[in-house]
């Protein structure tokens, strides 16, 4: 059981080495757009399902208060908290829609959707897509494997950040990261390097 615990540990350290080798300069390049999107007063949705609700959860929620650093609250709202909105749109509607039905409520041009999935294929992911184009706003999104129907959906403007990895648990692990580089990029950019 030892090795088994072990082999999780290099296996995920491993994925994190090669999606750093991959995703470093698309890294970079989403924390400045991020940034430019909040200087100009837009604000960044999120969603996922599953665990990738929950790293859209944690990456709204470290915007919103804080990260690692004493700072203004950045304006960010995760799609996937409001039990009534979800039930509601899944129950009168579709549960491909509790997204969708959002971002074009809530959704202005000059903000951004970040969409977090392990395999790119979820409904209600391709229909928040096609909602935030619809209200031309820019998506990132966090994918892992081929990075499914997601990729195929991408616009010039878009980014993918694709993590090199078939293995749901890995994909996730990489995500987070990619999150806390994010708030730390976005707050070296906003507020300047930290004491």
């Amino acid at each position: 059981m030892q090795e088994r615990i072990t082999r999780h540990f290099s296996d995920s350290i491993d994925a994190k080495i090669r999606a750093a080798e991959a995703l470093t300069p698309l890294i970079d390049q989403t924390a400045e757009i991020m940034t430019q999107t909040l200087l100009n007063e837009g604000k960044i949705l999120t969603c996922g399902n599953g665990g990738s609700a929950g790293n859209a959860q944690h990456f709204s929620s470290e915007l919103l208060n804080r990260f690692e650093r004493e700072r203004p609250s950045l304006p960010a709202l995760s799609l996937t908290t409001d039990t009534s909105t979800l039930t509601s749109i899944a129950d009168d509607y579709s549960y491909n829609e509790i997204f969708s039905k959002q971002i074009r409520a809530l959704g202005q041009p000059d903000d951004i959707l970040l969409l977090i999935s392990a395999t790119g294929q979820s409904p209600n992911i391709i229909q928040a897509i096609q909602a935030a184009h619809d209200r031309e706003m820019i998506v990132i999104a966090l994918t892992g494997n081929d990075g499914g129907n997601v990729a195929r959906l991408m616009q010039p403007e878009d980014i993918e950040l694709r993590v090199p990895s078939s293995v749901p648990a890995r994909v996730h692990e990489v995500h987070m990261l990619l999150i806390h580089c994010f708030c730390d990029l976005i707050d070296e950019h906003l507020f300047g390097s930290a004491g």
